[in-house]
């Protein structure tokens, strides 16, 4: 709910008589120089590529524990958040080129309807209550969590600039100590802290996108097992995650909405509504993902892949595939890598961000405010309640051959 009200705040000032001074005061040069390819830090660059790193450290810590002890943790339960993911970044990325590739300079925007914002997604679910069952939540938590991954995985792969070998190297046995702390079984988080500013820098320096070194450290912090069980107090993953999770919750995910998400919308036509950017961008969030992701799991039940969500409906599922195309923080992150030193491209993003990110809620709220429940609903709730209460997770949230199992 915070996130949101950053948006819409942003939204508010960036189109009232505060407008100029909102961008004015977003890149206002701070300095240092700390690249010479970024130039003199900005408050938008010291926000998206220094406080942003803090954010992927928190993603990578997560992803890390529901690898190794979470709802990741099995090949079993990952296969179908790794299927609906991936086909989730596939169908927006082709719906997108379909539109707006042909364009000179947009290809690069490829990605930017790949995302799915799991603080927005997550924030909606939440407002239906007990009316969306725990197997739809923990879906949608998996395969954001696949998704965020994969998101990973492009920045650091197809918004790299110009490699500095130096300044990679340097990363690279930054990295290495970490990782040797770890071996030698060093559990102080200063120690690691310290070598994650370092390893910022050097990322920074090496032209890989910076917050890069925030998914990085994650994978060097050790980590002890608790299974089903609460998180242990001497596991420094755990200790960190908890330290972190209400600074980026609270403060560095509402102020990048607010610094990213105001859009001047004086003067916008239709014209410029339905650009090939903004309606690519758009049409990738609410189409692409509705299909991708709702058609491959219809598609891994019908073959026997995996099985179905238990106590959802069919149409419920839809209306989740529907909330994976809200794209608005990692959209917002990647459109304003896509087109660096391109004012213009980046605000046609956002609209087409906010416009696809907004259709696709409204959409999935109402889609699953309406669907009937499942027959079995409250009976399969009882038990979802009963398995957290014993063991802090539920095991297995899918339907096979008729049974529930746990």
């Amino acid at each position: 709910m915070l996130l949101i009200a950053a948006a819409a705040l942003a939204m508010i000032v960036a189109n009232s008589m505060l407008g100029e001074s909102y961008h004015d005061a977003i890149h206002a040069v701070t300095g240092p120089v700390l690249s010479d390819k970024l130039g003199p830090m900005t408050v938008h660059l010291w926000i998206n590529d220094g406080l942003m790193a803090i954010f992927f450290l928190l993603v990578g810590l997560e992803i890390k524990r529901e690898f190794v002890d979470g709802r990741l943790a099995s090949w079993d339960r990952r296969r179908l958040p790794f299927i609906a993911a991936a086909a989730g970044m596939a169908a927006p990325a082709l719906i997108y080129m379909a539109l707006a590739g042909g364009t000179p300079g947009l290809a690069r925007g490829w990605a930017i309807p790949a995302a799915t914002d799991i603080a927005f997604a997550i924030g909606v679910l939440a407002l239906l209550g007990k009316r969306a069952p725990t197997s739809l939540k923990l879906f949608l938590v998996t395969v954001a969590i696949v998704d965020d991954m994969g998101a990973v995985a492009i920045i650091a792969l197809f918004y790299t600039a110009e490699i500095d070998l130096v300044a990679l190297a340097a990363a690279a046995a930054v990295l290495g100590a970490m990782f040797a702390l770890g071996r030698f079984g060093v559990k102080s988080l200063p120690a690691y802290l310290l070598l994650f500013v370092l390893l910022w820098y050097a990322m920074l320096l090496s032209g890989v996108h910076a917050t890069i070194a925030g998914v990085l450290t994650a994978m060097a912090i050790p980590f002890e097992r608790t299974p089903g069980a609460p998180d242990s107090a001497t596991s420094p993953l755990h200790r960190l995650e908890h330290a972190l999770h209400p600074w980026v919750a609270f403060a560095i995910v509402p102020l990048f909405g607010f610094a990213n998400a105001g859009v001047d919308l004086s003067g916008l036509t239709a014209e410029q509504l339905f650009a090939p950017l903004p309606l690519g961008i758009a049409a990738g969030l609410f189409l692409g993902k509705q299909i991708g992701i709702f058609g491959s799991v219809w598609l891994s039940v019908k073959w026997g892949i995996a099985g179905k969500l238990r106590g959802a409906t069919w149409l419920q599922v839809y209306g989740v595939s529907l909330l994976c195309g809200i794209g608005f923080t990692m959209s917002l992150f990647i459109g304003s890598l896509a087109f660096p030193g391109d004012p213009r491209l980046i605000e046609e993003a956002k609209i087409g961000i906010l416009t696809g990110s907004l259709v696709a809620a409204l959409a999935g709220y109402a889609v699953l405010r309406l669907a009937p429940l499942h027959p079995r609903h409250d009976a399969v709730e009882a038990a979802s309640d009963r398995e957290i209460a014993a063991d802090g997770d539920v095991g297995d949230t899918c339907e096979a051959e008729g049974h529930m199992t746990a």
